[in-house]
């Protein structure tokens, strides 16, 4: 991967799992090409994860009270819809 994973914009890092994704499903890559690809993309899912969580961290940080002042307050996973058709 040509970028540093710490330059590296959340939407690239979806793009390129996206990219190896469709690569691996084709079929068209040999066994050593897919480890390879199967390595950089848990490497990219790391770098969105670590990217994810810093943002709900801003998020928490940001929020406002009732009476208009900050208050951190935690991002309950319940609080996300259900997966659809067993996604995660």
């Amino acid at each position: 991967m040509a970028k540093s994973m710490k330059k590296l914009k959340f939407e690239e890092a979806m793009q390129r799992l996206d990219e190896i994704v469709e690569a691996m499903e084709t079929g068209e890559i040999g066994i050593e090409d897919s480890l390879a690809q199967y390595e950089e993309a848990m490497t990219l899912a790391a770098h969105c994860r670590r990217t994810l969580d810093a943002a709900e961290q801003r998020i928490q940080k940001i929020q406002l009270d009732a009476a208009g002042q900050p208050q951190a307050v935690p991002f309950e996973p319940q609080d996300r819809p259900a997966p659809e058709n067993g996604e995660e």
